[in-house]
């Protein structure tokens, strides 16, 4: 699926790993993801934890979508700060899924919490 994935590689993210229900994707934060205040912009960090999500739940024979999903920002990223976001299976079945997904600097705070809700869309060949 990251092959496919040009969103995901045009912000610069790394699959570093994926298993059944888990991934693991990492991002440095550049330049033109930085907002007025000189942070890097929610939305980017959004974005990193939903492609990390998104590999976790499309890792069990079937392709999903998120029927859902909510962020909680815990502390500013600064420029040039490796992200990664690790997502974990909490419940899968009945066609859907929950997830949830930290993500983490280099130094190992956790600078978001995401929570995604996937639901299965068709089997996989």
């Amino acid at each position: 699926m990251f092959a496919r994935d040009l969103a995901s590689k045009a912000l610069g993210m790394e699959l570093v790993e994926a298993l059944t229900g888990y991934a693991r994707v990492a991002m440095r934060v550049r330049e033109d993801m930085i907002q007025g205040h000189a942070t890097c912009h929610g939305g980017f960090v959004f974005a990193l934890a939903d492609s990390a999500f998104a590999f976790a739940c499309n890792s069990h024979g079937f392709a999903a979508v998120a029927a859902g999903c909510s962020i909680e920002y815990l502390a500013p990223v600064e420029l040039g700060e490796e992200l990664t976001a690790e997502a974990r299976a909490v419940a899968v079945g009945g066609g859907g899924g929950v997830y949830d997904v930290a993500v983490r600097n280099r130094a190992g705070r956790t600078v978001a919490l995401f929570r995604g809700r996937s639901r299965r869309v068709k089997t996989l060949a």
